[in-house]
């Protein structure tokens, strides 16, 4: 009987994309260890190399709040990040296009009447490589094909969880920087500065 195939990177960092998603909430790393394993199948030990992976491809926010650091991804980010990527893939495909073209009409050029040279072998072989360059670029198209009007406006409504989450966090920061105040006689800018809260932080409009 041959063994169960572990998830790839890729799956991992799809899977744990899902957490954010599905929660619109935001975590601490512990909590994205044990949700993680249990929800998802991604190995306890390869949890922490996952999400930081997805925070240095800017897939995932971090934020660090005194001694603790919290994590989020909301989808309206994840859908401006694959629009972007799209009009990307789209405009280098358009290029290549272009230059294909260019390239295919040297050749013909060079056909005509002559023997092969060193230059329309050369030719030749940039036309090829932007062939297989061009595929993989429509690939990356095809891959991207959610980020069609119908995803991006139930992405849109999503938003809307996605703000009543946040504006719960500003709750709680607020309630937290009241309570430091009457505990401690603290003043606004010290708490700011040690919890590393921007002065202009309020509600999102």
């Amino acid at each position: 009987m041959s063994k169960k195939r572990g998830l790839s990177l890729e799956e991992k960092r799809s899977r744990m994309m899902e957490i954010f998603f599905e929660a619109k909430d935001v975590f601490q790393l512990k909590d994205i260890e044990k949700i993680a394993p249990k929800s998802k199948g991604i190995t306890p030990m390869s949890v922490k190399d996952v999400l930081h992976s997805l925070v240095d491809d800017n897939m995932v926010d971090s934020e660090r709040v005194g001694t603790s650091s919290y994590y989020w991804a909301f989808p309206s980010k994840a859908m401006h990040a694959r629009k972007y990527r799209l009009e990307e893939l789209t405009k280098q495909h358009s290029e290549t296009k272009k230059r294909k073209s260019t390239l295919q009409q040297a050749v013909e050029k060079a056909k005509a009447g002559r023997q092969d040279t060193t230059e329309r072998t050369t030719l030749l072989k940039e036309l090829q490589a932007l062939r297989e360059e061009q595929g993989q670029l429509q690939t990356e198209l095809e891959r991207h094909k959610e980020c069609d009007p119908e995803v991006i406006e139930e992405m849109k409504k999503s938003n809307i969880s996605a703000k009543e989450a946040v504006s719960r966090w500003t709750d709680n920061v607020f309630s937290i920087k009241s309570w430091a105040k009457r505990k401690f006689a603290f003043d606004e800018n010290r708490i700011n500065k040690a919890f590393g809260i921007p002065e202009d932080f309020d509600y999102m409009d």
